[in-house]
């Protein structure tokens, strides 16, 4: 009788591990995603992610677009868990907003490169500027410093080198500026409504397609399309491995994505991978 209540204790534990097995696997399964929130800008991102939510489907994965028209809410978004990833940003921004705001949010995945136009309905060209005139650009960090590099190309301004090299310069650090442009610093999204009241405003893609204008068409100064502010997918560190990502990463960087960018948008926008 010993033995067999030995026995029968020895065959319990092997059961009771075998569960135990069986309940971390699923436990581990439930942590692969198969529903996931992305945060977008409003326009190109989310017409993008059409094509992506269609490609990432055949894989198991549904994405659920959340659409901002704000760039300073999607990172804290994902910061508190409302979203799961997100895919509006190029790495100077995503950098800045770490550093200032204290995310710890990582690049998984290359998108778009969305070059930076100034745009104007008071003149056709640059070089139609006269003196004094108002010129407005974004007031974060990453694309006011990307604007004044964008004027400096064109011979408007010239930037203290050291802010150039740190990729953080602001207005004060205009050392020449021969036809005393007035810069005035103004929120992203404010920028397309500025342009009844200032010569030339710096706008993003995305705020420019949503105001009706084309870079190819409507931009008077032109960022080269090879420059340095590819957009990226973002997600917390602590799920930068996750199985979803890479499926998520795989399906915007698939042939389809591709080709609707390149016929969709002819060059305003530009795959990056």
């Amino acid at each position: 009788m010993p033995f067999r209540s030995k026995l029968s204790l020895g065959r319990r534990a092997a059961v009771a591990a075998l569960a135990l097995a069986s309940l971390g696997a699923g436990w581990a399964h439930a942590q692969d995603k198969t529903t996931i929130k992305v945060g977008v800008s409003v326009g190109s991102g989310d017409q993008i992610f059409e094509v992506v939510k269609k490609v990432a489907a055949r894989d198991g994965l549904t994405i659920q677009v959340v659409a901002f028209n704000d760039y300073q809410l999607p990172n804290a978004a994902l910061a508190s868990n409302d979203l799961d990833a997100n895919a509006f940003q190029h790495q100077p921004f995503l950098d800045n907003q770490n550093r200032t705001r204290g995310f710890d949010i990582v690049p998984v995945g290359l998108t778009i490169t969305a070059p930076l136009g100034f745009y104007s309905k008071k003149v056709k060209s640059a070089s139609e500027l006269q003196d004094g005139v108002t010129v407005a650009i974004q007031n974060d960090p990453s694309n006011g410093n990307r604007a004044l590099l964008l004027l400096q190309s064109a011979g408007l301004v010239t930037l203290k080198p050291e802010a150039v090299a740190r990729n953080n310069a602001t207005p004060l650090d205009v050392v020449a500026n021969p036809k005393k442009l007035k810069l005035v610093a103004l929120d992203a999204a404010q920028l397309p409504r500025s342009l009844d009241d200032v010569a030339i405003a710096a706008i993003n893609n995305d705020y420019a397609g949503q105001a009706g204008l084309s870079f190819e068409r409507d931009a008077v100064l032109k960022e080269s399309p090879r420059g340095p502010y590819a957009n990226i997918i973002a997600t917390r560190r602590a799920d930068k491995d996750k199985p979803w990502v890479k499926k998520l990463v795989a399906a915007y960087q698939s042939a389809e994505v591709r080709e609707f960018i390149e016929t969709k948008f002819k060059g305003s926008l530009i795959p990056a991978f």
